[in-house]
């Protein structure tokens, strides 16, 4: 891979406030879609959304690296990529079964949006945990 790609870590720590804000502002967002109806109120979706701005929160916090933050951020890591999975598997399961449709809003498939999540969320897991406190 190139410098580049190896740099996108470091580079997203040093802007982690930003990416923390962007990960609360995306859970409130979606948050918002779901309690005007926008969406289909789905309960495997809240978790997950709830999970990333929970995760964004814990990013933005001034030392994310103290135990008790990296604690909280793989408690609800394991429970968000849980949910996450278990509803991208149920997508992979109508696949295989034939029964899988993109519909006419693409972009709203709970199985592609799923697979969002858990990119999202380990990749917020990986920021807390390899964030370190000035000495």
């Amino acid at each position: 891979m190139g410098a580049w790609v190896e740099g996108i870590p470091s580079l997203l720590l040093q802007y982690r406030l930003w990416v923390g804000l962007a990960a609360i502002a995306l859970s409130a967002a979606t948050w918002a879609v779901d309690w005007f109806e926008i969406v289909y109120q789905c309960p495997f979706c809240r978790a997950q959304r709830t999970v990333i701005g929970l995760l964004g929160l814990l990013l933005i916090l001034p030392n994310p690296s103290h135990w008790v933050a990296r604690y909280l951020s793989a408690v609800f890591s394991v429970f968000g990529l849980s949910v996450g999975a278990t509803q991208h598997f149920r997508g992979w399961v109508r696949i295989m079964g034939g029964e899988f449709e993109w519909g006419d809003q693409w972009y709203l498939n709970s199985w592609l949006l799923s697979g969002f999540a858990i990119f999202i969320i380990v990749a917020l897991l990986m920021l807390i945990w390899s964030y370190q406190a000035p000495e």
